[in-house]
C-alpha cells in the first residue's frame, strides 16, 4: 500500500481540496458524477486499444485493464502482467500499475493495490483522479500557469468576450451550459449559435454543447445535464475532466486562432471605441435634458392652500426620489465609467483623446448635477414644513370657528335685552329683580372676556400663518370684536340707569340672587366643560397624549364637587319655591335675576357626563395611534442605527483597499467584485428601510429621537458607496488595460503603487500638483514651470487640479519606455519604496 504524506502545495500540482483519505462517504451526486465522467474518459483512450469498461471499479480490479490504460496514454510499456486469476496476480498487477504512476513523480494518498483488487469505489475513483491530472491536466500551460490554475486561465480566456459567462471556478461557474458552448463556439463558430442560447435554460445549452462535442469534436459524453443542473455544486473533479478534453481537443488550433485574433483585434477595438463615443454623447444629452427638465420643478417653492394639494406634492416628490433619481444616478456613473474607460482604450491605441461635444464634458455634468443637488437640497423640508403649517392652519380654523360659534349663539339676543327700559314701569321687587339680574349678566360677561381674547388670538395666529382664507376670518373676528364693545357699552349703560333707581327699591329676595349668582358661575362651568370636552386636539408624541389624559383625569375627579354644587342650586330653587307656595308670594314664576333654570342645569349637566366617556375613547383612540407612531419610529431607527454604520464602514474599506497593494490587479479586481456583490446583495434591507419610512411618513412623524439617521442620509450613503466601488472597479480595469499594452510587470505597478501613496499625502487616492510635482523632482526631474504644465497636460487633460494613479502609470510607463531613463525612474522608484522614503521627501521639499 503507497501511504505518503502530501508534499507542499508549491509543488503538488495535484494537490486535492478535498482528499479522498479525509473522505469517509464521497457525496452521492459528486460520486455518480464522477464515475460517469472518469468511465468516459478511460473509454476516450481504452478504445484506441480495442476494448473498454463498463463498471469502474469492478473492470479494473484484476489490474490488466488499469495497465493497458496507463500505456495507451503514456505512450510507453509496462512489466508484463500476471495472467493468473488468483488474489495474489491481482493484486500484482495493481501494484505494477502504481509503481508505474509513482514512477512519474506523482506521490499517491493512501491508495493501496487491496483496495482496488477489493473494488472499492473510493480509493479507485481516487486512483483514476490521480492519472486524470497527472496525464491531461498537469502537462496544461497558460501565460506561466500550469495544471489547474493554467486550465481554469485558458478558460477564462476563451470565454472573456461572451455575454453572460463568467468562468471563475470548476463547479458552479459551468451549470447554466453557456461555458461549454462558448468554448465550442470560440473554435468551431459554425457548429453552434451562441446568439439563440439563453442563460435561463441550462439543459438546452448543456445538451447543446455535449452533443455537439461528441459528434463533432470527438469528445465523448462524459456527463448528462440532468446531473450537473440537479445539483446545487457539480463535482469539482468531473468538470475539470470533462472541461481538459475540450482543451486537448482545442489546443491544435490555437495558435493559428492567435495570429486570426491579433488581426482583428484592431478594427473591433476602433469600432468599440466609435461606439463608445456616440454613447457617451447620446448619454450626456438625454441626462443634461433630464436635469434641466427638473430643476425648475425643484425651485418651485408656491406653497398650495390645501391639505391635500400639499400632500400630492409630496408624493410626487418621493416618487421622484424613488423611482426618477436613482436610474438617473446609474446613468451619471456610467457616463463617467464610459468616459474613463474610453480615454484609457484611445491612449493604449495612440489614438488622440476624445473630446465631448462643447457643454457635454464630464465636469459640465457634474456642475448640471450640483445644480440638481442645490435645488433639490431642502425641498423635502419645506414640503414637510408647509404640511405642517396647513395641519396646524386646519386645527387653528376649527377651533376659530368652534369658539366663534359658541360666543355667537350666546350674544343672540344680548343687544336687545340690554337696550330694554322695562325698569321703568317695573314694580319695586322687578327693580331689584332686574338689578340683581344686570349684575349676574355682568358677572357672565366677564366670563365670556377670555373666550373673545382666544378667538382674536386664533385670528392673529391665522393672519401670522398666513392661512388662505384670513379675510373671511378677520371679518368674522372683527364682528365679534364690535359686537363685544358695543355689549360693553350698552351693560355699563344700563347698569347706571338701574342703580339711579336703586335707592328707591326695597330688598330683593336673596334667595333669587344666590340662585343667580351661584347657577351663573356653574352653567359658565359646564359650558367650558362641554367645550373643553369637545375640544378638538392634535399631538405628536405619547408624552402630549399622556398629558392630555391625565388633564381628563384631573377634571374627572373635580365632577363629585360639581355634582354636590349643582345639588346646593337645584336645593336653592326648591327653597324659592316652597317659600313662594307657603306664603303665596305674588311671583311672575321665574327668577327675575336669571334665565338660568333647574332644567337647563340638568340638561347641560347630563351633556357634561355624556361628553366625558366620549373624550375618555377620543383619547385612547390618540394614545394607541401615539404607541403604534413610536413603534415605528423604534423599527426604523433599529434599521437605519446599522446601515447608517454598515455604509460608512463599507466606504472606509473600499478607500483602503483602493490604495493598498495587496495581491495581484487580477486579485485586487476579483476582490472588489465580490465586494460589490456583498454590496449589492444588501440592498434589500435599504428597501425595507425605505417601506419603513414610507409607513412613518404615511403617519405624518416628522421627528425620530431613536436615530440620528434619516431617510435622506441613507439614500445618499447608498448611492456613493455603489458610486464609490463602481468607481474603483473601473480603475483597477483600465490599470490591467494599461498594464497589459504596456508591459509594465507587478513588482513596477507595486513600485508605482508605493511612490504614489508616499506622495498622496492626503490619502484621498489623488496627487495635486504640488505632490505631482515634488515627486518628480525627488526621482531626478529638473522641472522648469513650462515643462511641468507640459507634463501636467499630459496627466490632467480634463484640467482637475489632480493626478489619478491611472494617469501616473500612463504617464511613467511612457517615461520609462527608454532602456536609460528606465532604470533611472525605476531606481528612485526603489529608493522611494525602501528605507530612503523619509530622506527622498526631505530632498523633495528643498527643491520645493
Amino acid at each position: 500500500m503507497y501511504n505518503m504524506d502530501q508534499y507542499d502545495d508549491s509543488i503538488d500540482y495535484m494537490q486535492q481540496e478535498d482528499d479522498w483519505d479525509r473522505d469517509l462517504l464521497l457525496d452521492p451526486a459528486w460520486e455518480k458524477q464522477q464515475r460517469k465522467t472518469f468511465t468516459a474518459w478511460c473509454n476516450s483512450h481504452l478504445r484506441k486499444a480495442g476494448t473498454q469498461i463498463e463498471n469502474i471499479e469492478e473492470d479494473f480490479r484484476d489490474g490488466l485493464k488499469l495497465m493497458l490504460l496507463l500505456e495507451v496514454i503514456s505512450g510507453e510499456r509496462l512489466a508484463k502482467p500476471e495472467r493468473g486469476k488468483m488474489r495474489v496476480h491481482k493484486i500484482s498487477n495493481v501494484n505494477k500499475a502504481l509503481d508505474f504512476i509513482a514512477g512519474k513523480g506523482v506521490k499517491l494518498v493512501s491508495i493501496g493495490a487491496e483496495e482496488i483488487v477489493d473494488g472499492n469505489a473510493k480509493m479507485t475513483l481516487g486512483m483514476i483522479w490521480t492519472i486524470i491530472l497527472r496525464f491531461a491536466i498537469q502537462d496544461i500551460s497558460v501565460e506561466e500557469t500550469s495544471a489547474k490554475e493554467g486550465l481554469l486561465l485558458w478558460c477564462q480566456r476563451k470565454t472573456a468576450p461572451y455575454k453572460n459567462v463568467n468562468i471563475q471556478n470548476f463547479h458552479i461557474s459551468w451549470k447554466d451550459g453557456l461555458g461549454f458552448c462558448a468554448l465550442i463556439h470560440r473554435h468551431r463558430p459554425e457548429l453552434i449559435d451562441y446568439g439563440k442560447l439563453r442563460k435561463d435554460d441550462p439543459m438546452t445549452n448543456l445538451n447543446t454543447a455535449f452533443d455537439v462535442a461528441e459528434k463533432y469534436l470527438d469528445i465523448p459524453k462524459m456527463l448528462d445535464a440532468e446531473d450537473i443542473v440537479g445539483t446545487a455544486r457539480p463535482d469539482e473533479k468531473a468538470i475539470m475532466t470533462y472541461v481538459s478534453s475540450f482543451y486537448h481537443a482545442f489546443s491544435g488550433a490555437q495558435k493559428a486562432e492567435t495570429a486570426a485574433n491579433r488581426i482583428c483585434k484592431v478594427l473591433a477595438v476602433n469600432q468599440e471605441n466609435e461606439q463608445l463615443m456616440e454613447d457617451y454623447e447620446k448619454l450626456a444629452s438625454d441626462l443634461l435634458e433630464w436635469i434641466r427638465r427638473t430643476i425648475p420643478w425643484l425651485e418651485n417653492r408656491m406653497p398650495e392652500n390645501t391639505m391635500q394639494a400639499m400632500q400630492q406634492k409630496l408624493e410626487d416628490f418621493r416618487d421622484y426620489r424613488r423611482l426618477h433619481k436613482p436610474p438617473k444616478v446609474q446613468e451619471k456613473c456610467q457616463l463617467e465609467i464610459n468616459f474613463n474607460t474610453l480615454q484609457t482604450k484611445l491612449r493604449l491605441s495612440n489614438r488622440p483623446a476624445f473630446m465631448p461635444s462643447e457643454g457635454k464634458m464630464v465636469s459640465d455634468i457634474n456642475n448640471a448635477w450640483g445644480s440638481l443637488e442645490g435645488a433639490e437640497k431642502g425641498y423635502e423640508e419645506w414640503l414637510l414644513n408647509e404640511i405642517r403649517r396647513l395641519e396646524r392652519l386646519d386645527h387653528l380654523a376649527e377651533k376659530f370657528r368652534q369658539k366663534a360659534a359658541i360666543h355667537e349663539a350666546w350674544t343672540e339676543g344680548k343687544e336687545e335685552m340690554l337696550q330694554k327700559r322695562d325698569y321703568e314701569t317695573a314694580s319695586l321687587s322687578e327693580i331689584k329683580a332686574l338689578l340683581k339680574k344686570h349684575e349676574a349678566f355682568e358677572s357672565d360677561l366677564a366670563a365670556h372676556q377670555d373666550r373673545v381674547e382666544q378667538i382674536a388670538a386664533i385670528a392673529q395666529e391665522l393672519n401670522e400663518l398666513d392661512y388662505y382664507d384670513s379675510p373671511s376670518v378677520n371679518a368674522r373676528c372683527q364682528r365679534i370684536c364690535d359686537q363685544w364693545d358695543g355689549l360693553g357699552a350698552m351693560t355699563q349703560k344700563r347698569s347706571e340707569a338701574l342703580q339711579r333707581t336703586e335707592k328707591l327699591l326695597e330688598t330683593i329676595d336673596q334667595l333669587y340672587l344666590e340662585f343667580a349668582k351661584r347657577a351663573a358661575p356653574f352653567n359658565n362651568w359646564m359650558e367650558g366643560a362641554m367645550e373643553d370636552l369637545q375640544d378638538t386636539f392634535i399631538v405628536h408624541t405619547i408624552e402630549e397624549i399622556q398629558g392630555l389624559s391625565t388633564a381628563h383625569e384631573q377634571f374627572k375627579a373635580t365632577l363629585p364637587e360639581a355634582d354636590k354644587e349643582r345639588q346646593a342650586i337645584l336645593g336653592i330653587h326648591n327653597e324659592i319655591a316652597k317659600i313662594v307656595q307657603t306664603y303665596h308670594v305674588n311671583m311672575a314664576g321665574s327668577n327675575p335675576y336669571t334665565t338660568i333654570n333647574p332644567q337647563e342645569i340638568n340638561a347641560k349637566w347630563d351633556k357634561v357626563r355624556q361628553l366625558v366617556p366620549q373624550r375618555d375613547q377620543a383619547l385612547i383612540e390618540e394614545h394607541a395611534r401615539q404607541q403604534n407612531n413610536e413603534r415605528l419610529r423604534r423599527q426604523f431607527a433599529n434599521q437605519a442605527n446599522v446601515i447608517g454604520p454598515w455604509i460608512q464602514t463599507k466606504m472606509e474599506e473600499i478607500g483602503r483597499i483602493s490604495i493598498e497593494m495587496h495581491g495581484t490587479l487580477e486579485d485586487q479586481l476579483t476582490h472588489l467584485r465580490q465586494y460589490e456583490k456583498s454590496i449589492v446583495n444588501y440592498k434589500p434591507k435599504i428597501d425595507q428601510l425605505e417601506g419603513d419610512h414610507q409607513l412613518i411618513q404615511e403617519a405624518l412623524i416628522f421627528d425620530n429621537k431613536h436615530t440620528n439617521y434619516t431617510m435622506e442620509h441613507i439614500r445618499v450613503g447608498w448611492e456613493q458607496l455603489l458610486t464609490t466601488i463602481a468607481r474603483t472597479i473601473n480603475e483597477i480595469e483600465n490599470q490591467i488595460l494599461t498594464r497589459d499594452a504596456k508591459g509594465i510587470t507587478q513588482e513596477q505597478l507595486n513600485e508605482f503603487r508605493a511612490s504614489f501613496n508616499h506622495f498622496d499625502r492626503k490619502r484621498t487616492g489623488f496627487m495635486d500638483a504640488e505632490d505631482f510635482k515634488t515627486c518628480l523632482i525627488s526621482i531626478g526631474y529638473n522641472l522648469g514651470d513650462n515643462e511641468f504644465s507640459r507634463i501636467m497636460s499630459i496627466v490632467d487633460p480634463n484640467r482637475q487640479g489632480t493626478v489619478t494613479f491611472q494617469a501616473f502609470i500612463d504617464f511613467m510607463s511612457r517615461e520609462t519606455a527608454d532602456t536609460d531613463t528606465a532604470d533611472q525612474v525605476m531606481a528612485s522608484f526603489k529608493v522611494l519604496a525602501g528605507d530612503k522614503v523619509q530622506r527622498c521627501a526631505v530632498v523633495s521639499a528643498k527643491h520645493e
